[in-house]
């Protein structure tokens, strides 16, 4: 895979509101950052515990983003599951992937199932009907793209917009909260099927990283890992007469709904996703509940596979080495950065279980920024 470049690693703060900030149960928003993606002056961010998405916005001082603006995704979006009465009953998206392309915001659930985890202190009985306990949140279904609009220099979303001549619908892949075309298409795959049934974290079927290409949607997949091979999914997506609801449509020579790309990982899943060029660069990290190694890696020419890949080791040249912590900072979205505002030369780096010397405040974090 190559040796490891110098990387300089620099930070940025992000400021959220202190009110939003606040998700209850002890959660907040800064601590568990999943995705992140940069438009122009604005930072897009989402909590994998919301059904919201987080726009920051640079600021004079170097290196700080605020004007924290939140927006619920049941706006725009026909959600699986919609907000229950009791914020509590939430049913999280589980946000993994988001991207910008074709004038639209993109974003991913992570499609997998979740076991119980249990509490320190419970009884041996307890802790075994615990993780017996295996359920899903119907809202992680979901494969959505929402249209950007201009407002005063700042992008926001919207339920259509018109550019170019073209109208632009928020749509979502076609679905319920029990999965949708991508998970019935999987269903009798001989290499992903049988882990659709298995919780993500234990090495199930779980989406963590999203790019997209032009037609090209590109799904990183955090598990299964298959004998140290991680694997994205390449799909193709377009409305149907309704404008809000996708559908996927054949790829490739086959005509398949779906191509499956292996990359030999060392044993690492994928966390995200983004293109850079002709090349997807890989956010890798451990598939199970480990807190590294945590590596980038990039793919020569995968925004564009022929066909169907096997990648080997020596074909990915490994870009830098990401931190982690002992049970806290959990690298988990990036995005390609300009820390001016300009051509973008860094990549930003925003972490899980945000380590307390992240921290500042009552409602801002750091990310990391690692120059390419």
């Amino acid at each position: 895979m190559g040796t490891k470049p110098d990387a300089t690693q620099n930070v940025a703060t992000l400021e959220f509101d202190p009110e939003r900030n606040e998700l209850g149960k002890d959660k907040r928003l800064r601590d568990g950052l999943s995705v992140a993606v940069q438009i122009g002056d604005n930072l897009w961010l989402a909590n994998d515990e919301t059904i919201s998405l987080e726009r920051l916005t640079r600021l004079a001082d170097a290196g700080r983003y605020g004007r924290h603006r939140q927006f619920p995704l049941n706006d725009y979006l026909a959600l699986p599951v919609p907000p229950p009465d009791d914020p509590a009953d939430l049913e999280e998206v589980d946000i993994e992937g988001l991207a910008s392309a074709g004038g639209y915001l993109w974003l991913v659930g992570s499609h997998s199932l979740k076991r119980k985890n249990p509490k320190p202190g419970d009884d041996p009985d307890k802790a075994r009907k615990q993780l017996a306990k295996v359920r899903s949140d119907g809202n992680r279904y979901l494969l959505a793209r929402i249209p950007l609009v201009d407002s005063d220099g700042a992008c926001e979303p919207a339920k259509r917009s018109k550019q170019d001549g073209q109208e632009l619908f928020a749509a979502s892949l076609k679905g319920d909260d029990k999965g949708n075309e991508l998970t019935a298409a999987l269903k009798n795959d001989k290499h992903l099927g049988p882990f659709l049934a298995i919780p993500g974290k234990d090495n199930g079927f779980d989406i963590e990283g999203l790019a997209v290409v032009g037609e090209r949607i590109f799904l990183g997949l955090r598990g299964p890992v298959l004998r140290g091979w991680a694997v994205i999914l390449e799909v193709a997506v377009a409305a149907d007469t309704t404008a809000s609801t996708l559908r996927l449509q054949p790829i490739g020579p086959k005509e398949c709904l779906y191509r499956k790309h292996f990359l030999q990982l060392g044993g690492l899943g994928i966390r995200d996703l983004c293109v850079q060029g002709d090349d997807l660069l890989i956010l890798a990290g451990p598939t199970m509940e480990l807190d590294g190694p945590v590596s980038v890696f990039r793919w020569p020419g995968g925004s564009s596979p022929d066909d169907e890949a096997m990648v080997p080791a020596d074909a990915l040249q490994r870009v830098l080495e990401v931190p982690c912590g002992e049970g806290v900072d959990h690298a988990e979205g990036m995005t390609l950065f300009a820390p001016d505002g300009g051509e973008a030369s860094a990549l930003l780096v925003v972490y899980d279980a945000a380590a307390e010397e992240r921290k500042s405040g009552k409602s801002a974090v750091t990310a990391d920024v690692f120059k390419l």
